[in-house]
Order: C-alpha cells, then sequence, then structure tokens
C-alpha cells in the first residue's frame, strides 16, 4: 500500500493545531476510582496513541497523547470486591436508596459532567479521530441521553406507585435492580453508549465496575471526579488496562449479576463462557452488524443515493448501524453507481477540527491495511473501485471506496468491514436480497428504497422477522433514544432506549399478602410511616 502524498499533507505540523483544541501533552492519567476513592498508580501504564499524526521533517510521527493505568488481576478484582459490598446482597445504601435520592445523584453528575464538556469533545477528536462537529453531538446527546432517563424513570415510578387487587390479593409490583453490573463500551461512540448502559444500570441501584474501551480511554478522566462526588462509596469503580487481563478474572469469580457490553460478537461469547453460573448472568449485548441497503428498480435514486452516503460513511462507516452492503437492482445500478460515487468523493478528508471534513484518521492499528486487503480481495473477485478517489491511504487516512460488483466469495460480502467501504451488489430478483438476509448471522437492521407501497409492503413482512428495525427511503441508525435498540441472531441481546434500558437491568419485583383487615392495617402503617423504601406510593414529580 503506497502512502498518497496529497493525503501526506492533511496531517498537521505541530503549529498548525488550532489553539482551541491543542493538548497540553503528555496527558499522564495515574488514577482510577474504586471505592468511593481516586487511587494513584505508581505501576506499568498503557500508551495512549492518537490517529492524528504529526507532520514534520517530511515525515509523519505518531502522537502519543499520554498513558493509563495498566491494572493487573489484583486492582481489577479490588474493584469488583468496592462494588459487592455496596451492593451487599440487595441490602447496600445504593440498591435500597428511594428513587428520589438515586436520581439526585444522577442530576449532580450530569451537572458536573458538564462542566468538563470542552476537554471531553477535544479528546474525543484526538483519542478516536471523530470531527468537531460529531465530537460535540456525541457529547449533548449523551447529556440529553441522561435527561431523558431520569424522566423515563420518574414515569415508571408513578406508574408502580399503586396497589393492585386480583382474587383478594393485595400487590405492589415495582422493578428491582440486578446487582453488581460490568459495563464496556465502545470506541466508536466511547462516551454514549458506555453511558447508555451505564447510566440506567446506575439509576436503578445496581454498583457498577466499568471498563473504558482502548480507543477513547483518556476522556473519562475528566469525569472520575464528578463519579466519585455525585455516588456513594463503592458504586462506580473503574478498571483499567489490558482486558485480556482484568476482565477474565471479574467473569470467572462469579460475583457479576449484569454483563452490557457492546463490541463483536467473538468477544461477547468468549466472556460469557468464562462465568461459572450463565443462568445467573444476565446480559445486554450489542454486537456486529451487517446492515444491508435494498434499492428498489422504482426507488428515487438521488435520495436512495445521499442516504446510503450517510448511512454508510458517517463516522468513516465505524458504525454497528452504518449501512455496511448495498443491494441495487440491475435496472438502475449504473445511474445508482453515477450518483453513489459523486456523493462519496464529495466526502472531504481532513483533520477532525478542519472545517467541512467527513473522512477522518482512523484509531486501529492497522485498519488501513486492512481495508486495502479487503479491496485487493474483492477486485481479485471481479470487482473494481467506481469512484476516482476511492481506497487511497496514507497512514490512518482511508478514502472512502464503492466496490462493485462485490460477489459472494470476497469477504466483503458477508463480513463487516467497520470502515469506509461500500460494496454494492447488483441483483435481478428481489428474492436474492432477502435470502442474504435470512443467511446472514446478523439481524440488526434494514433501508428499503422504493416507492411502491405493495412492493415494499411485501418486503417489510418478511423482513421484520429477520431483523429489528426496517428503514423506509432512510439510512439505518439508533435514534431517537426513545425508539428500541436491538438486534437478532449475533447481532443484540436486550434491548436498548430510555425506557427499555430502566427494564432491562431491573426485574419485576412484588410484595403481596391476602387482602384482609390485619394486613391491610400493615401495609397502610408500612406505607404512611415511610418504614419501607421499596413499598410506597410517593408520586415523583
Amino acid at each position: 500500500m503506497t502512502d498518497h502524498p496529497d493525503l501526506f499533507t492533511l496531517f498537521p505540523a505541530a503549529e498548525e493545531i488550532p489553539a482551541a483544541h491543542r493538548l497540553t501533552l503528555p496527558l499522564d492519567q495515574r488514577r482510577w476510582l474504586v471505592d468511593g476513592e481516586l487511587r494513584t498508580w505508581d505501576g506499568p501504564v498503557q500508551s495512549v496513541v492518537s490517529p492524528i499524526r504529526l507532520r514534520g521533517g517530511g515525515a509523519l510521527s505518531p502522537c502519543v497523547l499520554g498513558s493509563v493505568p495498566s491494572l493487573s488481576e489484583t486492582e481489577a478484582l479490588g474493584a469488583l470486591d468496592a462494588a459487592v459490598r455496596a451492593w451487599d446482597c440487595g441490602r447496600g445504601a445504593w440498591p435500597t436508596m428511594p428513587v428520589e435520592g438515586r436520581i439526585r445523584c444522577v442530576e449532580e453528575f450530569v451537572f458536573r459532567m458538564g462542566e468538563r464538556r470542552t476537554e471531553v469533545i477535544n479528546l474525543l477528536m484526538w483519542e478516536i479521530g471523530k470531527t468537531l462537529k460529531d465530537s460535540e453531538k456525541e457529547f449533548d446527546r449523551t447529556v440529553e441521553y441522561v435527561r431523558d432517563t431520569i424522566e423515563a424513570l420518574k414515569e415508571l415510578d408513578r406508574a408502580s406507585s399503586r396497589f393492585t387487587i386480583e382474587q383478594g390479593i393485595l400487590g405492589q409490583i415495582r422493578r428491582a435492580p440486578l446487582g453488581v453490573t460490568l459495563c464496556m463500551g465502545p470506541f466508536n461512540y466511547p462516551l454514549n453508549e458506555t453511558f447508555t448502559t451505564l447510566i440506567p444500570a446506575l439509576i436503578m441501584g445496581n454498583p457498577v465496575v466499568f471498563k473504558p474501551p482502548k480507543h477513547g480511554v483518556l476522556l473519562f478522566g475528566p469525569l472520575l471526579e464528578a463519579f466519585r462526588s455525585a455516588f456513594p462509596k463503592g458504586v462506580v469503580n473503574t478498571v483499567y488496562g489490558e482486558g485480556r487481563i482484568v476482565i477474565p478474572p471479574l467473569m470467572s469469580s462469579g460475583r457479576l449479576d449484569a454483563f452490557a457490553f457492546i463490541g463483536t460478537s467473538r468477544v461477547a461469547n468468549q466472556l460469557k463462557q468464562q462465568h461459572p453460573k450463565p443462568h445467573h448472568l444476565r446480559s445486554v449485548l450489542g454486537l456486529d452488524a451487517k446492515n444491508p441497503a435494498i434499492v428498489l428498480p422504482d426507488a428515487d435514486l438521488d435520495l436512495a443515493a445521499a442516504e446510503c452516503v450517510l448511512g454508510a460513511l458517517s463516522f468513516n462507516g465505524q458504525r454497528c448501524t452504518a449501512l455496511k452492503i448495498l443491494f441495487v437492482h440491475s435496472s438502475v445500478a449504473e445511474k445508482f453507481l453515477e450518483k453513489l460515487a459523486a456523493g462519496v468523493d464529495a466526502l472531504r478528508p481532513g483533520m477532525p477540527w478542519t472545517p467541512g471534513a467527513a473522512i477522518t484518521p482512523l484509531p486501529e492499528e492497522g485498519k488501513t491495511e486492512k481495508l486495502a486487503a479487503f479491496v485487493d480481495e474483492a477486485r481479485g473477485f471481479g470487482a473494481r473501485v467506481v469512484n476516482p478517489g476511492g481506497a487511497r491511504a496514507c497512514e490512518s487516512l482511508f478514502t472512502p471506496a464503492v466496490v462493485y460488483p462485490v460477489d459472494r466469495r470476497a469477504r466483503l460480502w458477508n463480513e463487516e468491514q467497520f470502515g469506509p467501504i461500500v460494496p454494492v451488489v447488483p441483483f435481478g430478483d428481489v428474492a436474492e436480497p432477502l435470502e442474504y438476509v435470512v443467511e446472514s448471522d446478523f439481524g440488526q437492521q434494514v433501508s428499503l428504497f422504493g416507492n411502491d407501497p405493495k412492493a415494499l409492503a411485501r418486503l417489510i413482512d418478511p423482513l421484520v422477522n429477520q431483523v429489528c428495525r426496517v428503514n423506509l427511503n432512510s439510512q439505518c441508525q439508533r435514534g431517537p433514544d426513545t425508539f428500541p435498540f436491538t438486534g437478532r441472531k449475533d447481532s443484540a441481546e436486550g434491548t436498548l432506549s430510555v425506557t427499555d434500558a430502566l427494564r432491562v437491568f431491573t426485574i419485576r419485583t412484588l410484595v403481596a399478602a391476602k387482602a384482609t383487615g390485619p394486613n391491610k392495617a400493615i401495609l397502610k402503617e408500612i406505607l404512611e410511616k415511610s418504614h419501607s423504601r421499596f413499598l410506597s406510593t410517593d408520586f415523583i414529580f
């Protein structure tokens, strides 16, 4: 793979970095949060290297941002011990705290989080190469998600603040926490997707151990003090280091009650198998996807091409909800490819802070080489790169490539590329893309482009039994956060959304009694004198 000189010049010299986005390096983070304390680490560390290279002396050099603790099994188990103590078999201060109290803690946290907005946004750009606009969006969307979660919990609690009488039995049904929860987020949305599991787990009363992703790890440093001050001792605990070292001891201990993970199905399977009580562990997983688009002959090709460009290449295609393969009817394939290629080549490469930049450096080591290998293999099976500017690389930059026609023998056919490659496949009969969806190991979403209501309906009915979201004339996406987000097959386990996440980290629990006079009197006194934190008819405003 040859470095392209026009891409080389896009990387900045140190003095060319805008003052607002310069970092004072190195950012050597030595603290981690455990048992309510910010402890200082003086052992081995992991270097954090930016995908942004620095230009100087006619060459590009890596930019080492800093380092984080490389904890051992001992420290990981110490964090777990703290969470287990905070849980205390369900008797701890956090799981028994009234809902209003937990809400106040989360409100304090999100307020303190807002004070570190600029730092976190800059670190998102430097650590994972996300554009300034998208980094701002990720931070602000996360804050909005937390606030929406608070409101959803209030509504859920209001609905539970009543007694039911059935067949002479009095009962109050509420949601109770599961227990000690391990949360692990992905690098592509390190803040947002970590918090879409972490915050619901916390606010519902579960003490948490969370491990930041390898890429996007420093950005949690500015938030550690907010976690420490907002939550009781042992409720939030962090673990840093090599996942293969610090995570297996947590799983094999058997003391985890819930596991929230967003990543690959291969890693999730390995970790779940290490828990000695598989039926004890509740898993919430967001995993791989190979979301297809199906462009029918009567589709609005301008709309379809525009949506596919956004759907396939937003944040360099590094989204589980990205369109990963496009099926286009043969009768419109050439016209569609022309429009698609023009839209793709219009995407401007640059640094995250460059105005208008849409293609930015990739954080994973060796990613550009892997992407080039995908393209070369597809070429070997008869494909070509349609857009003139596609598949050029320099260090961590890779220009998006429209590859057509992709043969089923190529890895691009069924392997998730998670990067800026757009595989396109022609079809003559709609049964062909339907067969692809049925045979796929994944079942998250699909996009349909067409204008015939009957033809679309004939596709919708079988597809809803293969994937969990069918998008009409629009790209695949997660939002809005009030919609359920899940997948079939190897794509997910459990459902996430603002409301669903509150349910998935809890279990319905009830207190019941025969509706006799003495029992009614007992329940009345418990409620009137607030003897119980579970039994309550309080209405949260």
